[in-house]
């Protein structure tokens, strides 16, 4: 069922992935954080994205009594062709007792590797429009046109997209126009942080909202029959890509080389809020518990977090950046909760 996650809730993964650090020093009981080191002088932001080994931003630290929990802020999409350089969260993760992983949501199926193998030509069918139907029979005229532009622009004459679900055939033409921007949703924080967990053998939780799936091959022709209101999130999407691209670019280039307030300063822009509602809101997860996902998945990693910083003196976390920033994001509760939180 992983196949099945990635494709109808790309939009949950990759927030909390739901998708990156170096800093100046601080001090806090048990781990001391270095000095980052240099990174190589920055090219221009409006028109370039940044390359070679870059600081990315500091840490957060959120402390209760003498714990601390030091959280990194992530950003996606980042520059493709970045080295990101890592030595303080190192540094710190050697000291660490347990890692909090991002939130997210999980599916659970009970299906072997076979079983899994003959359900994939459904799971692709699952992304396409139902009774096929195409984008131009399901999109207004005015909103087709504009996704006929960018189409031409970032995928070429690419005929299958074109009977695919709006939300899906949008996340397509999102991934193509980072590409060509020079941009790539991998994130360069998960694989420091998986080495570290393993070289130093560090406790994790993974504050993750799990769904058992009782019958695999039923709930994807479910899915099939089901129709979703994306259309908004296809709009979003395609605003995203018309208008907010170049911000991207100047918001990669602001992370790699740790410019907080400039992240501060620059408007973020998100589709994923339209695309979660509009697959939360269809019969098909109201039935199964999916309907309020965000706040279920905020829940999840505001329990692990407090319980971290209850039992470890140094612990480690990951979040977007953008929900650091936010007053009401997950630090600002937990500021209103009475823990101390210091930004970098």
């Amino acid at each position: 069922m992983r196949l099945l996650a990635l494709s109808v809730l790309f939009c949950l993964v990759a927030a909390p992935a739901l998708a990156q650090s170096s800093a100046d020093g601080a001090e806090q009981a048990g781990a001391t954080a270095p000095a980052p080191a240099g990174g190589q002088a920055v090219v221009d932001m409006d028109t370039v994205v940044v390359s070679g080994s870059q600081p990315g931003p500091g840490l957060w630290k959120v402390s209760k009594g003498e714990h601390v929990l030091w959280v990194m802020g992530t950003l996606s999409p980042l520059p493709r062709k970045m080295t990101w350089l890592s030595s303080e969260t190192e540094a710190i993760l050697a000291q660490a007792q347990e890692v909090v992983r991002p939130p997210g949501v999980s599916f659970d199926a009970d299906i072997g590797i076979v079983r899994g193998a003959f359900l994939i030509p459904s799971l692709l069918k699952a992304r396409k429009n139902p009774d096929g139907a195409t984008l131009k029979d399901v999109l207004p005229a005015d909103l087709y046109a504009r996704w006929s532009v960018l189409k031409a622009r970032y995928l070429g004459h690419d005929a299958g997209v074109e009977k695919w679900r709006p939300m899906f055939a949008a996340r397509e033409l999102y991934e193509a126009a980072l590409k060509k921007s020079g941009l790539s949703e991998s994130g360069v924080v998960g694989p420091v942080v998986d080495k570290a967990v393993k070289r130093h053998g560090i406790r994790t939780a993974s504050p993750t909202v799990k769904f058992k799936v009782e019958q695999p091959k039923a709930t994807i022709k479910e899915f099939q029959r089901t129709s979703l209101d994306d259309l908004e999130c296809f709009r979003a999407t395609l605003e995203r890509i018309e208008n907010d691209l170049p911000l991207m670019v100047e918001r990669a280039n602001a992370w790699s080389v740790g410019d907080v307030e400039g992240l501060r300063a620059l408007p973020y822009e998100n589709q994923q809020t339209a695309c979660i509602a509009a697959f939360s809101s269809a019969e098909f997860a109201r039935k199964r518990g999916l309907d309020d996902l965000p706040a279920k998945v905020r829940s999840q990693w505001m329990s692990a977090a407090e319980t971290a910083l209850e039992n470890n003196p140094v612990s480690f976390a990951t979040l977007p950046i953008a929900e650091l920033l936010k007053p009401d994001g997950y630090l600002g509760q937990l500021q209103a909760k009475g823990y101390l939180v210091e930004a970098p």
